[in-house]
Protein backbone atom coordinates (compact mmCIF):
# COMPACT_ATOMS: atom_id res chain seq x y z
CA UNK A 1 0.00 0.00 0.00
CA UNK A 2 0.97 3.50 -0.56
CA UNK A 3 0.71 5.35 2.98
CA UNK A 4 1.79 9.15 3.55
CA UNK A 5 2.54 9.96 7.46
CA UNK A 6 1.92 13.36 8.45
CA UNK A 7 3.20 14.58 11.90
CA UNK A 8 4.68 17.26 13.82
CA UNK A 9 7.56 15.10 15.10
CA UNK A 10 9.99 12.40 13.66
CA UNK A 11 12.83 10.90 15.40
CA UNK A 12 15.59 11.34 14.98
CA UNK A 13 14.95 14.33 13.15
CA UNK A 14 12.18 16.24 15.42
CA UNK A 15 11.50 15.05 18.98
CA UNK A 16 9.68 16.35 22.12
CA UNK A 17 8.18 13.02 23.23
CA UNK A 18 6.61 9.78 22.94
CA UNK A 19 4.90 10.96 19.39
CA UNK A 20 8.20 10.96 17.66
CA UNK A 21 8.99 7.59 18.74
CA UNK A 22 6.01 5.79 17.35
CA UNK A 23 5.33 7.51 13.85
CA UNK A 24 9.27 6.46 13.39
CA UNK A 25 8.56 2.65 14.89
CA UNK A 26 5.61 1.93 13.14
CA UNK A 27 6.61 4.03 9.93
CA UNK A 28 9.68 1.55 9.91
CA UNK A 29 7.71 -1.49 10.34
CA UNK A 30 4.91 -0.96 7.52
CA UNK A 31 8.39 -0.17 5.24
CA UNK A 32 10.12 -3.60 6.16
CA UNK A 33 6.34 -5.36 5.53
CA UNK A 34 6.60 -4.05 2.06
CA UNK A 35 4.99 -1.13 1.84
CA UNK A 36 5.21 2.86 -0.27
CA UNK A 37 5.87 5.28 3.02
CA UNK A 38 6.67 8.29 2.60
CA UNK A 39 6.35 10.61 5.72
CA UNK A 40 5.90 14.48 6.01
CA UNK A 41 7.14 16.70 8.74
CA UNK A 42 8.08 20.57 9.02
CA UNK A 43 11.87 21.57 9.06
CA UNK A 44 12.08 23.87 11.88
CA UNK A 45 14.90 25.68 12.70
CA UNK A 46 18.61 24.02 12.82
CA UNK A 47 17.93 20.48 11.34
CA UNK A 48 20.30 19.98 8.50
CA UNK A 49 19.00 20.89 5.16
CA UNK A 50 18.21 18.08 2.71
CA UNK A 51 18.48 18.51 -1.52
CA UNK A 52 15.45 20.59 -2.51
CA UNK A 53 12.71 19.02 -4.06
CA UNK A 54 12.81 20.39 -7.86
CA UNK A 55 10.17 22.69 -9.05
CA UNK A 56 8.52 22.61 -5.13
CA UNK A 57 8.27 26.07 -4.47
CA UNK A 58 5.18 27.61 -3.77
CA UNK A 59 2.83 30.24 -2.21
CA UNK A 60 1.96 29.54 1.37
CA UNK A 61 -2.10 29.44 1.47
CA UNK A 62 -1.45 30.35 5.13
CA UNK A 63 -0.55 33.99 5.74
CA UNK A 64 2.01 35.45 8.20
CA UNK A 65 2.53 38.88 9.00
CA UNK A 66 -0.39 39.51 6.23
CA UNK A 67 1.64 37.98 3.59
CA UNK A 68 1.94 34.46 2.36
CA UNK A 69 5.72 33.19 2.44
CA UNK A 70 6.90 30.98 -0.13
CA UNK A 71 7.39 27.19 1.19
CA UNK A 72 8.98 24.17 -0.82
CA UNK A 73 9.88 20.42 0.13
CA UNK A 74 13.33 19.28 1.03
CA UNK A 75 13.91 15.55 0.35
CA UNK A 76 16.04 12.90 2.77
CA UNK A 77 17.81 10.26 1.36
CA UNK A 78 16.39 6.91 3.51
CA UNK A 79 18.35 4.11 5.09
CA UNK A 80 18.57 1.43 2.07
CA UNK A 81 15.54 -1.04 3.39
CA UNK A 82 14.57 0.16 6.78
CA UNK A 83 13.60 4.06 6.57
CA UNK A 84 10.86 5.91 4.35
CA UNK A 85 10.82 8.55 2.28
CA UNK A 86 11.06 11.82 4.24
CA UNK A 87 9.98 14.99 2.89
CA UNK A 88 11.00 18.06 5.64
CA UNK A 89 8.47 21.50 4.46
CA UNK A 90 10.21 24.03 4.32
CA UNK A 91 9.44 27.56 5.03
CA UNK A 92 11.79 29.76 7.13
CA UNK A 93 8.64 32.01 8.10
CA UNK A 94 6.94 29.91 10.15
CA UNK A 95 9.29 26.85 10.79
CA UNK A 96 12.98 29.21 10.75
CA UNK A 97 12.47 29.80 14.55
CA UNK A 98 13.99 26.87 16.26
CA UNK A 99 11.56 24.61 18.55
CA UNK A 100 9.17 22.33 17.42
CA UNK A 101 6.21 23.81 19.53
CA UNK A 102 6.07 27.76 20.02
CA UNK A 103 2.35 28.18 21.58
CA UNK A 104 -0.36 31.16 20.54
CA UNK A 105 -0.98 31.54 16.87
CA UNK A 106 1.90 31.10 15.61
CA UNK A 107 1.28 27.00 15.99
CA UNK A 108 -2.18 27.51 14.16
CA UNK A 109 -0.30 29.05 11.26
CA UNK A 110 2.44 26.07 11.33
CA UNK A 111 0.43 23.29 11.28
CA UNK A 112 -2.27 24.48 9.23
CA UNK A 113 0.73 24.92 6.25
CA UNK A 114 1.73 21.29 7.69
CA UNK A 115 -1.53 20.10 6.56
CA UNK A 116 -1.73 21.71 2.98
CA UNK A 117 1.68 21.16 2.14
CA UNK A 118 1.23 17.19 2.32
CA UNK A 119 -1.89 17.26 0.27
CA UNK A 120 0.09 19.79 -2.01
CA UNK A 121 3.06 17.48 -1.75
CA UNK A 122 1.26 14.12 -2.92
CA UNK A 123 0.46 16.38 -6.32
CA UNK A 124 3.35 17.65 -6.73
CA UNK A 125 4.82 14.25 -6.87
CA UNK A 126 1.89 12.55 -9.23
CA UNK A 127 2.01 9.63 -6.44
CA UNK A 128 -1.55 8.76 -5.06
CA UNK A 129 -1.66 7.76 -1.34
CA UNK A 130 -4.27 4.98 -0.74
CA UNK A 131 -4.05 5.78 2.85
CA UNK A 132 -2.99 9.69 4.69
CA UNK A 133 -2.32 8.84 8.02
CA UNK A 134 -2.56 12.12 10.48
CA UNK A 135 -0.53 12.72 13.98
CA UNK A 136 -2.79 14.33 16.79
CA UNK A 137 -4.04 17.73 16.25
CA UNK A 138 -1.20 19.35 14.53
CA UNK A 139 -1.97 17.16 11.09
CA UNK A 140 -5.91 16.88 11.57
CA UNK A 141 -6.78 19.58 9.64
CA UNK A 142 -5.87 17.27 6.06
CA UNK A 143 -9.25 15.09 7.15
CA UNK A 144 -11.02 18.53 6.51
CA UNK A 145 -9.34 19.55 3.56
CA UNK A 146 -9.40 16.46 1.91
CA UNK A 147 -13.44 16.22 2.49
CA UNK A 148 -13.27 20.08 1.15
CA UNK A 149 -11.38 20.50 -1.66
CA UNK A 150 -8.82 18.07 -2.13
CA UNK A 151 -11.07 15.31 -3.63
CA UNK A 152 -10.85 16.48 -6.92
CA UNK A 153 -6.97 16.38 -7.04
CA UNK A 154 -6.77 13.03 -9.07
CA UNK A 155 -3.82 11.88 -6.87
CA UNK A 156 -6.05 12.13 -3.78
CA UNK A 157 -9.64 10.36 -5.42
CA UNK A 158 -8.91 7.58 -3.97
CA UNK A 159 -7.22 8.38 -0.37
CA UNK A 160 -8.43 7.31 3.21
CA UNK A 161 -7.54 9.28 5.56
CA UNK A 162 -6.63 7.82 9.26
CA UNK A 163 -6.69 10.28 12.37
CA UNK A 164 -4.53 9.27 15.49
CA UNK A 165 -5.16 10.81 18.59
CA UNK A 166 -1.77 10.79 20.93
CA UNK A 167 -2.85 12.79 23.83
CA UNK A 168 -6.75 14.07 23.62
CA UNK A 169 -5.65 16.74 26.38
CA UNK A 170 -4.03 18.90 23.46
CA UNK A 171 -6.60 19.77 20.66
CA UNK A 172 -5.23 23.15 19.14
CA UNK A 173 -7.74 25.62 19.84
CA UNK A 174 -8.18 28.78 18.32
CA UNK A 175 -9.76 31.76 17.42
CA UNK A 176 -12.48 31.32 15.03
CA UNK A 177 -11.39 34.90 13.59
CA UNK A 178 -7.48 33.20 12.06
CA UNK A 179 -9.82 30.72 9.34
CA UNK A 180 -8.83 32.92 6.70
CA UNK A 181 -5.27 33.60 7.76
CA UNK A 182 -5.12 29.67 7.95
CA UNK A 183 -6.08 29.03 4.29
CA UNK A 184 -9.87 27.67 5.52
CA UNK A 185 -12.37 29.85 4.13
CA UNK A 186 -12.76 28.48 0.70
CA UNK A 187 -12.66 25.23 1.99
CA UNK A 188 -14.71 25.39 5.40
CA UNK A 189 -17.69 27.11 6.54
CA UNK A 190 -16.11 30.48 8.41
CA UNK A 191 -17.01 30.13 11.88
CA UNK A 192 -18.33 32.82 13.54
CA UNK A 193 -16.07 35.27 15.41
CA UNK A 194 -16.76 34.17 18.87
CA UNK A 195 -16.28 30.48 17.57
CA UNK A 196 -13.00 28.82 18.24
CA UNK A 197 -11.11 26.65 15.60
CA UNK A 198 -10.23 22.97 17.30
CA UNK A 199 -8.34 21.47 14.91
CA UNK A 200 -8.45 17.95 16.43
CA UNK A 201 -12.24 18.07 16.87
CA UNK A 202 -12.88 18.71 13.20
CA UNK A 203 -10.44 16.23 12.08
CA UNK A 204 -12.11 13.86 14.25
CA UNK A 205 -15.65 14.99 12.19
CA UNK A 206 -14.00 14.24 8.92
CA UNK A 207 -11.58 11.60 9.14
CA UNK A 208 -12.56 7.95 7.84
CA UNK A 209 -11.16 6.28 11.01
CA UNK A 210 -9.81 7.25 14.26
CA UNK A 211 -7.20 5.52 16.36
CA UNK A 212 -6.14 6.35 19.37
CA UNK A 213 -2.78 4.68 20.88
CA UNK A 214 -3.92 1.83 23.49
CA UNK A 215 -7.17 0.02 23.93
CA UNK A 216 -7.80 1.07 27.23
CA UNK A 217 -7.99 4.53 26.51
CA UNK A 218 -10.32 4.42 23.26
CA UNK A 219 -12.09 3.20 26.23
CA UNK A 220 -11.78 6.17 28.57
CA UNK A 221 -11.91 8.95 25.89
CA UNK A 222 -15.87 7.87 25.60
CA UNK A 223 -16.56 9.29 29.28
CA UNK A 224 -16.53 12.59 30.14
CA UNK A 225 -13.73 12.06 32.52
CA UNK A 226 -11.24 11.43 30.07
CA UNK A 227 -13.23 13.04 26.70
CA UNK A 228 -11.87 16.45 27.73
CA UNK A 229 -14.73 17.58 26.04
CA UNK A 230 -14.86 15.59 22.62
CA UNK A 231 -16.39 12.54 24.16
CA UNK A 232 -19.90 12.95 22.97
CA UNK A 233 -18.27 13.56 19.40
CA UNK A 234 -16.26 10.60 20.05
CA UNK A 235 -19.58 8.54 20.44
CA UNK A 236 -21.34 9.49 17.70
CA UNK A 237 -18.40 8.26 15.68
CA UNK A 238 -17.48 5.50 17.79
CA UNK A 239 -17.87 2.90 15.19
CA UNK A 240 -14.87 4.73 13.60
CA UNK A 241 -12.87 4.16 16.50
CA UNK A 242 -10.44 1.64 17.69
CA UNK A 243 -7.41 1.60 20.19
CA UNK A 244 -4.12 0.04 19.12
CA UNK A 245 -1.36 0.14 21.51
CA UNK A 246 1.84 1.81 20.46
CA UNK A 247 5.13 -0.42 19.90
CA UNK A 248 8.80 -0.48 20.61
CA UNK A 249 11.15 -0.32 18.31
CA UNK A 250 14.12 -2.79 20.05
CA UNK A 251 16.36 -1.93 17.19
CA UNK A 252 16.89 1.53 18.78
CA UNK A 253 15.58 0.44 22.53
CA UNK A 254 17.79 -2.48 23.63
CA UNK A 255 20.52 -2.39 26.51
CA UNK A 256 22.15 -5.13 24.95
CA UNK A 257 23.25 -2.57 21.84
CA UNK A 258 22.32 0.82 23.10
CA UNK A 259 25.64 3.14 22.56
CA UNK A 260 24.59 5.18 25.26
CA UNK A 261 24.98 3.18 27.66
CA UNK A 262 28.88 2.94 29.79
CA UNK A 263 27.66 -0.50 30.04
CA UNK A 264 25.63 -2.95 28.18
CA UNK A 265 23.30 -5.81 29.28
CA UNK A 266 20.67 -8.49 28.65
CA UNK A 267 18.36 -10.22 31.00
CA UNK A 268 20.63 -13.43 30.96
CA UNK A 269 23.67 -10.94 32.07
CA UNK A 270 22.93 -8.15 33.90
CA UNK A 271 26.39 -7.30 35.38
CA UNK A 272 26.55 -4.12 32.85
CA UNK A 273 23.16 -2.91 34.99
CA UNK A 274 25.16 -2.23 37.96
CA UNK A 275 27.60 -0.44 35.85
CA UNK A 276 24.98 1.94 34.73
CA UNK A 277 23.21 2.28 38.17
CA UNK A 278 26.59 3.46 39.90
CA UNK A 279 27.09 6.08 37.00
CA UNK A 280 23.67 7.70 37.08
CA UNK A 281 24.35 7.88 40.84
CA UNK A 282 27.35 9.53 40.75
CA UNK A 283 26.09 11.79 37.49
CA UNK A 284 23.44 12.39 39.95
CA UNK A 285 25.62 13.21 42.77
CA UNK A 286 23.68 11.01 45.33
CA UNK A 287 25.19 10.25 48.90
CA UNK A 288 23.04 7.59 50.14
CA UNK A 289 24.35 3.75 50.82
CA UNK A 290 24.47 1.81 47.54
CA UNK A 291 21.83 -0.75 48.93
CA UNK A 292 18.84 2.43 48.95
CA UNK A 293 16.36 1.83 46.18
CA UNK A 294 17.17 4.21 43.14
CA UNK A 295 13.81 5.19 42.04
CA UNK A 296 13.88 6.90 38.41
CA UNK A 297 11.16 9.39 36.37
CA UNK A 298 11.79 10.63 33.07
CA UNK A 299 8.53 12.97 32.26
CA UNK A 300 6.97 16.07 30.74
CA UNK A 301 6.16 18.29 34.03
CA UNK A 302 2.64 18.27 33.45
CA UNK A 303 -0.44 17.85 35.60
CA UNK A 304 -1.45 14.87 33.47
CA UNK A 305 1.50 13.08 34.96
CA UNK A 306 0.97 13.33 38.37
CA UNK A 307 3.64 15.48 39.28
CA UNK A 308 2.25 16.76 42.46
CA UNK A 309 1.39 12.58 43.45
CA UNK A 310 5.46 12.28 43.53
CA UNK A 311 5.93 14.78 45.43
CA UNK A 312 2.98 13.82 47.99
CA UNK A 313 4.79 10.43 47.78
CA UNK A 314 8.03 10.75 47.73
CA UNK A 315 8.75 13.45 50.43
CA UNK A 316 7.89 10.88 53.20
CA UNK A 317 10.32 8.16 51.98
CA UNK A 318 12.84 10.70 51.54
CA UNK A 319 12.90 12.00 55.38
CA UNK A 320 12.81 8.28 56.56
CA UNK A 321 15.99 7.53 53.67
CA UNK A 322 14.09 4.60 52.40
CA UNK A 323 14.76 5.66 48.89
CA UNK A 324 17.05 7.84 46.89
CA UNK A 325 15.79 9.02 43.07
CA UNK A 326 17.03 10.66 39.79
CA UNK A 327 13.90 12.89 38.04
CA UNK A 328 14.32 14.46 34.53
CA UNK A 329 12.04 16.49 32.49
CA UNK A 330 11.00 19.91 31.57
CA UNK A 331 7.60 21.68 31.49
CA UNK A 332 5.34 23.93 33.56
CA UNK A 333 7.22 25.78 35.51
CA UNK A 334 4.94 25.30 39.21
CA UNK A 335 6.44 21.98 38.82
CA UNK A 336 10.12 22.63 38.21
CA UNK A 337 10.05 24.65 40.89
CA UNK A 338 8.93 22.02 43.54
CA UNK A 339 11.11 19.69 42.27
CA UNK A 340 14.26 21.77 42.47
CA UNK A 341 12.86 23.00 46.22
CA UNK A 342 12.62 18.81 47.27
CA UNK A 343 15.81 18.19 45.70
CA UNK A 344 17.41 21.13 48.01
CA UNK A 345 15.71 19.40 51.01
CA UNK A 346 17.38 16.08 49.81
CA UNK A 347 20.70 16.96 47.96
CA UNK A 348 22.00 13.46 48.98
CA UNK A 349 18.64 11.56 47.97
CA UNK A 350 16.95 13.51 45.26
CA UNK A 351 18.25 15.03 42.00
CA UNK A 352 16.40 17.09 39.40
CA UNK A 353 17.33 17.08 35.99
CA UNK A 354 16.00 20.21 34.24
CA UNK A 355 16.53 19.14 30.88
CA UNK A 356 15.39 17.16 28.02
CA UNK A 357 18.30 14.67 27.69
CA UNK A 358 17.75 10.86 25.71
CA UNK A 359 21.18 10.21 26.25
CA UNK A 360 20.58 10.54 30.20
CA UNK A 361 17.11 9.30 29.76
CA UNK A 362 18.02 6.00 28.67
CA UNK A 363 21.17 5.45 31.77
CA UNK A 364 17.51 6.61 33.86
CA UNK A 365 16.39 3.22 32.24
CA UNK A 366 19.52 1.20 32.92
CA UNK A 367 20.22 2.59 36.50
CA UNK A 368 17.29 2.94 38.35
CA UNK A 369 15.65 -0.04 39.79
CA UNK A 370 12.13 1.12 39.34
CA UNK A 371 10.65 3.82 37.49
CA UNK A 372 7.53 6.08 38.33
CA UNK A 373 4.74 6.75 35.95
CA UNK A 374 2.10 7.88 38.18
CA UNK A 375 0.17 9.48 35.18
CA UNK A 376 -3.58 10.80 35.86
CA UNK A 377 -4.31 9.95 32.64
CA UNK A 378 -1.94 8.36 30.03
CA UNK A 379 -3.15 7.58 25.94
CA UNK A 380 -0.63 4.98 26.19
CA UNK A 381 3.26 5.90 27.45
CA UNK A 382 6.53 4.59 26.16
CA UNK A 383 8.64 5.04 28.98
CA UNK A 384 7.08 2.42 31.12
CA UNK A 385 7.96 -0.13 28.07
CA UNK A 386 11.76 1.43 27.58
CA UNK A 387 12.09 0.60 31.63
CA UNK A 388 10.69 -3.17 31.12
CA UNK A 389 13.57 -3.96 28.69
CA UNK A 390 15.91 -1.77 30.68
CA UNK A 391 15.28 -3.68 33.91
CA UNK A 392 13.73 -1.20 35.97
CA UNK A 393 10.47 -2.00 37.52
CA UNK A 394 7.67 0.19 36.18
CA UNK A 395 5.16 1.72 39.18
CA UNK A 396 2.37 3.33 37.40
CA UNK A 397 -1.39 4.03 37.69
CA UNK A 398 -4.14 1.87 36.16
CA UNK A 399 -5.13 3.77 33.82
CA UNK A 400 -5.10 3.78 29.32
CA UNK A 401 -1.99 2.16 28.12
CA UNK A 402 -0.24 1.79 31.34
CA UNK A 403 -3.13 -0.26 32.47
CA UNK A 404 -2.43 -2.51 28.88
CA UNK A 405 1.26 -2.73 29.47
CA UNK A 406 1.93 -3.65 32.97
CA UNK A 407 -0.08 -6.41 35.53
CA UNK A 408 0.89 -5.73 39.23
CA UNK A 409 3.43 -8.46 40.49
CA UNK A 410 2.14 -11.74 42.06
CA UNK A 411 4.18 -12.89 44.71
CA UNK A 412 2.22 -16.18 45.00
CA UNK A 413 2.45 -16.75 41.31
CA UNK A 414 5.69 -14.57 40.59
CA UNK A 415 3.72 -13.62 37.61
CA UNK A 416 3.27 -9.85 36.43
CA UNK A 417 5.70 -7.06 35.76
CA UNK A 418 5.30 -4.16 38.20
CA UNK A 419 3.51 -2.29 40.65
CA UNK A 420 0.18 -0.28 39.73
CA UNK A 421 -2.05 1.37 41.59
CA UNK A 422 -5.49 2.78 41.53
CA UNK A 423 -6.39 6.10 42.61
CA UNK A 424 -5.07 9.29 41.48
CA UNK A 425 -3.64 10.51 44.50
CA UNK A 426 -0.23 10.72 46.92
CA UNK A 427 -1.36 8.24 48.66
CA UNK A 428 -2.21 5.26 46.05
CA UNK A 429 1.17 6.17 44.94
CA UNK A 430 2.61 5.71 48.20
CA UNK A 431 1.36 2.68 48.30
CA UNK A 432 2.80 1.16 44.73
CA UNK A 433 6.24 2.76 46.00
CA UNK A 434 5.53 0.64 48.93
CA UNK A 435 4.85 -2.79 47.13
CA UNK A 436 8.29 -2.63 44.76
CA UNK A 437 10.00 -1.83 48.21
CA UNK A 438 8.72 -5.33 49.57
CA UNK A 439 9.99 -6.93 46.63
CA UNK A 440 13.05 -5.37 46.60
CA UNK A 441 14.19 -5.85 49.74
CA UNK A 442 14.14 -9.78 49.01
CA UNK A 443 16.03 -10.22 46.01
CA UNK A 444 14.80 -13.34 44.63
CA UNK A 445 11.40 -12.13 43.97
CA UNK A 446 13.17 -8.80 42.42
CA UNK A 447 14.77 -11.05 40.46
CA UNK A 448 11.84 -12.97 38.87
CA UNK A 449 10.07 -9.36 38.32
CA UNK A 450 12.82 -8.04 36.71
CA UNK A 451 12.70 -10.70 34.42
CA UNK A 452 9.50 -11.06 33.23
CA UNK A 453 9.16 -7.29 32.54
CA UNK A 454 12.94 -7.76 30.79
CA UNK A 455 10.84 -10.74 28.72
CA UNK A 456 7.91 -8.42 27.63
CA UNK A 457 7.73 -7.98 23.57
CA UNK A 458 5.94 -4.78 22.65
CA UNK A 459 7.60 -4.49 19.41
CA UNK A 460 6.32 -3.41 16.34
CA UNK A 461 5.66 -6.19 14.44
CA UNK A 462 2.73 -7.36 16.94
CA UNK A 463 1.55 -3.87 16.58
CA UNK A 464 1.83 -2.72 12.85
CA UNK A 465 -0.36 -5.51 11.56
CA UNK A 466 -3.40 -4.46 13.59
CA UNK A 467 -2.48 -1.17 11.46
CA UNK A 468 -2.28 -2.67 8.20
CA UNK A 469 -5.42 -4.45 9.22
CA UNK A 470 -7.08 -1.01 9.43
CA UNK A 471 -5.57 0.13 6.14
CA UNK A 472 -7.09 -3.00 4.49
CA UNK A 473 -10.44 -2.45 5.26
CA UNK A 474 -10.59 1.26 4.64
CA UNK A 475 -9.29 0.45 0.98
CA UNK A 476 -10.81 -2.75 0.63
CA UNK A 477 -7.69 -4.66 -1.02
CA UNK A 478 -6.95 -7.92 -0.06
Amino acid sequence: MRILMVSAEYAPLAKAGGLADMVTGLSRALVAAGHDVRVVLPRYGGMAPGPLLRDGEQVSPVAVGGTHPAYGFQQLAPAPGREPLVYLVDCPALFGSGGIYGGGELEARRFALLSHAALHLCELLGWAPEIIHCHDWHAALVPVLLRTGHRASRVLREASSVLTIHNIGYQGVFAGTLAPDLGLAAATPAPAPAADLNFLRDGIVAADALTTVSPTHAAEILTAEYGKGLDALLRQRRNRLMGILNGVDYAAWDPATDPALPARFDARALGGRQVCREALIARAGLGASSRTPLLGMVTRLAAQKGIELVVDALRPLLRQRDVQAVIVGQGEERYATGLRQMAAEFPDLLHYFDVQDENLARLVFAGSDAFLVPSIYEPCGLTQMYALRYGAVPIVRETGGLKDTVRHFDVRTRSGTGSVFEHADGAGLAWAIGEALAWYRQPELWSALQQNGMAEDFSWRHQAPLYEGLYTRLTGTV
